[in-house]
């Protein structure tokens, strides 16, 4: 699996990052909406990079003129709730795309709170046959919702193609899903690479709770 960490490089997405990060902003959750979304925009650029092209015909008002334009036909996947405005961060991009969505949640398993367990209630999405699966999810701890997600979307078809995509990582979950997913051809794309997971495997430093902050708090 290839991983691209985009904060290996200085760019402007590092200040979107740094107001996710931020506890004196995040209390504006349209603005860690916000931010979700254009750190959207600037992965799904990233991820264009990737796909295959050739040469299509545009007729302008003067003249003729050569573009190259991606012939991938494309799927966007994504887990609720959390995954909601990166989604539609991709789909504004990608805005042929077809769509997919994975209901998955983690539990914990001891009232202690350490071993964590993740179920998948619903699946919804068109074929996958022969299609570049796209699969974001704002938050990437030990790797189990993306991979859980992927097996719940294998039985709407098998993709030629998987590139997954998260605002953050925690460097275990990274490690886990190069296991998963040997292939060179399968891309990761991170806005950032944390290196560890808490005793409740929350991502450190991490943002806290994304689907909290977007939405508010759940029972």
């Amino acid at each position: 699996m290839k991983v691209i960490n985009l904060s290996d490089n200085n760019t402007v997405l590092n200040k979107f990052m740094s107001e996710l990060r931020n506890v004196d902003v995040q209390g504006d959750r349209m603005r860690f909406r916000q931010n979700i979304v254009r750190i959207g925009h600037v992965e799904a650029y990233e991820i264009s990079k990737f796909l295959n092209y050739s040469g299509k015909t545009v007729q302008t008002p003067l003249e003729t003129c050569q573009v190259n334009t991606y012939d991938d036909p494309l799927v966007i996947g994504t887990v609720f709730r959390a995954g909601l405005p990166l989604h539609q961060s991709f789909l504004d991009i990608f805005d042929e795309a077809g769509n997919a969505f994975v209901s998955a949640y983690r539990y914990y398993k001891d009232r202690e709170m350490n071993q964590v367990g993740i179920k998948v209630e619903y699946c919804a999405s068109p074929s996958l046959d022969g299609k570049t699966l796209i699969l974001v999810d704002p938050m990437l701890a030990t790797g189990g919702s993306l991979e859980l997600a992927y097996e719940a979307l294998l039985t709407k078809g098998k993709p030629k193609r998987l590139i997954m995509a998260c605002v953050i990582a925690a460097q275990s979950g990274v490690d886990y899903l190069q296991k998963v997913f040997p292939s060179d051809d399968v891309i990761l794309v991170c806005g950032a690479i944390d290196p560890i997971l808490n005793h409740k495997k929350y991502i450190v430093p991490g943002l806290g709770d994304a689907g909290d902050l977007m939405y508010g708090d759940k029972l």
